[in-house]
């Protein structure tokens, strides 16, 4: 079952959560049309939402986000029974890859990956978002952007705590969303994926990456990963950071063989899912940038 509503965004205070009990007022919130490689200042954008009433695991499914810049963003929402809006609360955008994308069925990807259940061990007041899109290109990219303002809008949302993960395709998107606004993310982790992004401005906004891949990840490689890291440090080095301060906001896991079958896993690829249960790595993905 599905309710229809549709708010104000920008006179929300410090900010009343979507399903709210009001069901009849009209949206108008801030939401941005960047130009590529360039962060650019919100324009005004009209929101709707449907709010999903089943759930799955504590995550709402098949919340929809209608908007009068990108189709309409089906989207599972994660919301701590904790929060109640009086204090900032962290926010984690989990992108699956093909298998979970909309097309395949209503929340499959939770399902399928289990980042945005992992994710709820490291930080009790976060909320979660899997978002479910139609692909993996820049219009993906816009509409995770568009979706991540306006949860900001619509919550009260520590803006210094906005973490994006992106498994198989889904990191093709977020690489493009981070490198479009690096000033609305954390950090970022790639997970099994390639870099379809600019790399400027995320070098600009010294935006912290971690590239995770098999060395033989059956579908990318591990090269194309490595070129993105190659590209990212030698920005950074044309910047004057040493090596250490490189370090702290880059890093690349390349892991070999044995990583995937120690754990039962035959393939590389679809061993990516296992990252989510790896402390180091989603440790460094909520950790202190």
């Amino acid at each position: 079952m599905l309710l229809t509503v549709a708010f104000t965004a920008t006179i929300l205070s410090s900010c009343t959560p979507y399903n709210d009990t009001s069901n009849n007022q009209t949206a108008n919130t801030s939401a941005t049309n960047p130009s590529k490689a360039q962060t650019t200042q919100p324009a005004k954008e009209n929101y709707s939402v449907t709010n999903a009433t089943d759930t799955y695991r504590d995550f709402t499914i098949d919340n929809i986000l209608h908007s009068d810049n990108n189709s309409d963003i089906h989207f599972n929402l994660y919301i701590p029974k904790s929060y109640d809006g009086s204090e900032a609360y962290a926010l984690f955008v989990t992108l699956p890859g093909y298998e979970g994308l909309y097309f395949q069925g209503v929340g499959i990807n939770l399902h399928e990956e289990n980042f945005g259940f992992e994710a709820q061990k490291y930080n009790s007041n976060m909320i979660i978002v899997a978002p479910q899109l139609n692909g993996w290109d820049e219009e993906s990219a816009d509409e995770t952007i568009a979706l991540v303002e306006y949860l900001l809008s619509a919550y009260n949302i520590d803006k210094s705590k906005v973490y994006i993960e992106g498994y198989s395709g889904g990191g093709e998107t977020a690489s493009i969303a981070v490198s479009k606004r690096p000033d609305l993310f954390t950090a970022y982790l790639q997970v099994s994926s390639q870099w379809d992004g600019e790399y400027d401005s995320v070098a600009k906004a010294h935006l912290p990456v971690y590239i995770a891949i098999g060395r033989d990840d059956e579908y990318y490689g591990s090269g194309k990963s490595q070129s993105a890291y190659n590209t990212l440090y030698n920005l950074y080095k044309q910047q004057g950071l040493t090596e250490s301060e490189i370090d702290k906001i880059l890093v690349i896991d390349i892991k070999e063989r044995e990583y995937f079958t120690s754990r039962n896993v035959d393939s590389e690829h679809g061993g990516g899912g296992l990252f989510a249960e790896d402390k180091d790595i989603m440790s460094w993905l909520f950790g202190k940038h």
